[in-house]
């Protein structure tokens, strides 16, 4: 009966440490070039010339209408775009572009999934990788990153709508 009661305690004793053991206690931060929000934006509904877009609360994930038929010789001058927060299966992400001179100049993710170490791990790979893409392309028309794939569709919609504003493509 001894041995049997010694080794429950140490059964019970051991699961107890390993549900309590943190795997990792680096906190990793995404680059400069990508801003951690809360869970949601804080963007106007406003839509106007200063590159706000709509509410992200109302965001369904999908653009609501086609913009890239419009007047190819309204190029932006310059100025800050932003699409607006699409609804991924993780969180929502939100990019903003900067124009100069009809060239994105600078790439922000302001909002995107960072719920918990896993979703911080995965974007702080990821969002630096699209970033840059976005920057060599000039466009949305950039490749996924694996392990990262609802993140990126997320990324590539918001980004759209961003140079959509920005009437660049």
């Amino acid at each position: 009966m001894r041995r049997i009661t010694l080794w429950l305690l140490m059964t019970v004793t051991i699961v107890v440490l390993l549900f309590s053991y943190h795997t990792s206690t680096n906190q990793s931060t995404i680059p400069s070039v990508a801003t951690v929000t809360g869970s949601a934006a804080t963007e106007s509904s406003s839509s106007s010339s200063s590159g706000t877009g709509p509410d992200p609360d109302s965001a369904s994930g999908a653009s609501g209408s086609d913009t890239s038929t419009s007047d190819q010789s309204s190029v932006s001058s310059g100025g800050t775009f932003t699409g607006s927060a699409v609804n991924t299966r993780w969180g929502p992400v939100q990019v903003q572009i900067t124009v100069a001179d009809g060239t994105i100049t600078e790439v922000t993710v302001p909002v995107y999934p960072a719920s918990d170490q896993r979703d911080i791990e995965i974007n702080s790979r990821a969002l630096p990788i699209l970033i840059q893409e976005t920057i060599d392309a000039q466009s949305a028309q950039i490749d996924m990153v694996s392990g990262a794939t609802v993140t990126s569709v997320g990324y590539i919609q918001s980004l759209q709508e961003a140079i959509d504003q920005a009437n660049l493509q």
